[in-house]
């Protein structure tokens, strides 16, 4: 029942005449035996439906403790937001408590509401865009990163595993039928995901082509790989665009919530993090604290190799390469070496990766072409003339792809005054089939310029014979996976053979890496070898020793 409070009239017509001058809705609470009650109230607050005269209201209920607590301090004002109730058209308010200095002690209060919903609304609205991706409608990373924050802190990160699916080819869709088909095959991925997916699992777009899962784990890691799996074969089926079946290969990686000691967005990293592994391996991958280690560890060796390229902290060690015929060294390979600067030697097999991988082995594959013919120079110096020998240098798949090689040498050779042909540049099968023409175009500019071309690590790569038809390969370099143990093994005996009347055929010389014996060199030798390389004749020197020993073995 509504509670009858009297005042003197001069109070109400005050009390009244004040409400009404108030362009928000507002009332006066009165605690009155041990309750509170609306003692006064104008007309946008009737209008509001916030209560009446003698009411408890909605407003009094929800906010009892509050005015309580209140009415017992001397505060002369409080300020708070309130929100009528959890539904769609709830109201957002800010709610101010106050009343004059001098009635500090009195048990009545005036309420006065500002009606924030409009603003809360459209907050509210930007919110969820800014949370979601605008072409799925799915969660984007920030989004996915506030729905793992939340369920993390609920059930603990434990309970739950990411996994990150990347298509793989989605960049060549979208370069060869338009970024129109592109979004379509977006959309036409996340349903397909969608339906693989388990109830509770959450879904979201995180990258142009890369979607996540938030999914809970009772049987732990089988969980996370069979829904994977199921991923997969969701998307196993071509997608038809236009007048085309697409075929999507996908890489999905995953990450265990128990693997993540603090911050719950590693989740996410160590996923991508497995999702890189699982590229190269083509399996789906779990993260391994292991292998980001060994990330870790090659960071560190970019950051150093950086700097020792910069500060010319490199050198280059330099490996005979002799006539099988005559015995006498014909040429050197240059090897380049690193020592960093806690006194730590790292083989090229360390930093070459790492190089390729972070771009770094464009500088570094500059410098040493550069060393190379300095230090071929140097010699000729030394010698009053030519020393005799040539010196070769590799070139990377990548370099070969980036730079501009054939300029590069044209320049290089001039500058330190050496005859092209005595600069051989070497070269992996990868490198040549990667782009065949514009590997041709390359190597046909490097021959005009007269430089030689060696293929090295012949055998172990990609070997079509139609590219080593046409392209202008002066020498193959038989790797030594072929020539160790060749003596003991038929098997080897009949490769080596395979490829030196391949080489004889095309007009190519033949070196064989790896001679380590005497007997060795002279069964190469009587197959028809041209040149070996290997520890019998040295071990990779450095410039002044291995200029030393072309005394040594050619005089």
């Amino acid at each position: 029942m509504p509670r009858t409070v009297q005042l003197s009239d001069e109070e109400a017509e005050e009390t009244q005449a004040t409400l009404d001058l108030l362009p928000i809705p507002a009332a006066v609470v009165r605690r009155c035996d041990d309750d509170l009650v609306l003692i006064a109230i104008n007309r946008l607050f009737r209008l509001a439906g916030l209560g009446t005269i003698g009411d408890r209201s909605l407003l009094l209920d929800a906010l009892d403790e509050r005015v309580r607590g209140y009415l017992a301090s001397d505060r002369v004002e409080e300020r708070f937001q309130w929100q009528t109730s959890e539904d769609i058209d709830c109201r957002h308010y800010a709610v101010m408590l106050s009343r004059r200095p001098r009635d500090r002690v009195a048990n009545q209060c005036v309420v006065t509401l500002v009606d924030h919903t409009a603003e809360q609304r459209t907050e509210n609205s930007l919110s969820r865009e800014m949370l979601t991706d605008a072409l799925t409608g799915l969660p984007n990373r920030a989004g996915f990163a506030d729905q793992l924050e939340a369920a993390c802190a609920e059930s603990g990160t434990e309970a739950f595993a990411v996994l990150v699916v990347d298509l793989d080819r989605f960049s060549r869709v979208n370069a060869c039928m338009g970024s129109l088909a592109g979004d379509e095959l977006l959309i036409s991925v996340a349903r397909r995901i969608k339906g693989a997916l388990r109830g509770n699992d959450i879904l979201s777009r995180i990258g142009g082509d890369e979607f996540a899962v938030l999914m809970s784990l009772e049987e732990g890691a089988e969980d996370a790989c069979q829904v994977a799996r199921r991923i997969e074969s969701a998307l196993a089926t071509p997608f038809r665009l236009s007048d085309f079946e697409i075929r999507m290969q996908v890489s999905i990686g995953i990450a265990l919530g128990a693997d993540v000691d603090a911050d719950n967005e590693d989740l996410i990293r160590n996923a991508q993090f497995a999702v890189k592994r699982a590229k190269s391996s083509g399996k789906i991958e779990i993260y391994q604290v292991r292998a980001f280690d060994l990330m870790r560890s090659q960071f560190s060796i970019e950051t150093e190799l950086r700097r020792a390229i910069e500060h010319g902290q490199m050198h280059l060690c330099f490996q005979p390469i002799c006539d099988l015929g005559t015995g006498r060294i014909v040429a050197f390979e240059s090897l380049a070496r690193w020592t960093t600067d806690t006194g730590l030697e790292l083989s090229p097999g360390e930093f070459i990766p790492v190089a390729e991988e972070s771009g770094l082995i464009l500088p570094l594959g500059r410098w040493a072409l550069a060393e190379t013919a300095r230090t071929l120079s140097s010699w000729d110096a030394q010698a009053g003339g030519n020393c005799g020998v040539t010196l070769s240098v590799n070139i990377s798949a990548i370099q070969l792809q980036r730079d501009n090689v054939a300029a590069l040498v044209r320049d290089t050779v001039a500058n330190y005054g050496i005859a092209p042909n005595r600069l051989t540049l070497e070269l992996t099968e990868s490198a040549i089939v990667a782009d065949p023409d514009r590997s041709a175009n390359t190597l046909r500019a490097l021959k005009d310029i007269g430089v030689t071309i060696a293929m090295d690590d012949f055998g172990t790569g990609y070997s079509n014979l139609g590219y080593l038809q046409k392209m202008p390969i002066d020498i193959l370099k038989i790797d030594r996976s072929f020539v160790t143990g060749m003596l003991a093994d038929r098997d080897k005996v009949a490769i080596v053979r395979a490829i030196l009347s391949l080489a004889q055929a095309l007009g190519m010389r033949t070196t064989a890496e790896g001679v380590e014996t005497v007997e060795l060199e002279q069964t190469l030798a009587a197959l028809g070898c041209t040149f070996g390389q290997g520890f019998l004749y040295s071990r990779p020197a450095k410039s002044d020793l291995a200029f030393q020993l072309i005394g040594l073995r050619n005089n």
